[in-house]
């Protein structure tokens, strides 16, 4: 059996694949072609082969760790600079600004309203979630369709990203996205919450 792959760092993400095809190819006899590097293993390699082979799979995995820890690091300065890392929450969208090329979160003015009204509407005490669910799903508040489910209303009433805020594993960070929401009626919501616990 052969494998083609282009080189060393598209067939081994970490050490544990290098010794299953290893032994794939010692006891199977499979055989790999690293095409891009113009070699050939199977179990016929010289120990010079397989030596240089090993050189190359710590190389490639050296390259994958340091790709990761530089993904880490620019995500987390994103985050210091108020960047948001991940898909944008019901009632903004994601898209690059022209300006600065970069990616970046804006208002998606048709559900923020709804968003708005969600908050609104909860803060008066005359209504559950419930309620509000079919409610604004009447008024045409609705994902693919459908009515929002009750806990994704209950985590949108909770997240501070309405208020210009990240939580991000349990830390809150200043966002630079817009706020929905103002700090007295998300403070209001929330202490509903606490009363009725």
């Amino acid at each position: 059996k052969d494998i083609l792959v282009e080189k060393t760092d598209r067939i081994y993400r970490n050490f544990r694949d290098y010794v299953v095809l290893e032994d794939l190819s010692q006891n199977f006899d499979l055989t790999i072609h690293l095409v891009k590097e113009n070699v050939i293993l199977s179990k016929n390699a010289t120990s010079h082969e397989k030596l240089v082979h090993g050189f190359k799979v710590l190389l490639a995995k050296n390259y994958l760790d340091n790709l990761r820890e530089e993904v880490i690091k620019g995500r987390e300065e994103k985050i210091k600079e108020g960047g948001y890392p991940h898909k944008a929450p019901v009632g903004y969208y994601n898209d690059t600004n022209k300006e600065t090329k970069k990616k970046e979160i804006f208002i998606d003015k048709t559900n923020a309203k709804y968003v708005k009204r969600l908050f609104e509407l909860y803060a008066t005490g005359a209504y559950s979630v419930e309620e509000l669910r079919t409610k604004l799903y009447q008024e045409g508040f609705n994902h693919k369709g459908r009515p929002y489910s009750k806990p994704r209303l209950l985590f949108v009433l909770k997240d501070v990203f309405y208020i210009g805020k990240m939580k991000i594993k349990g830390v809150v960070y200043q966002g630079k996205h817009t706020p929905i929401i103002d700090i007295d009626t998300f403070n209001r919501v929330q202490r509903m919450f606490n009363d009725s616990k």
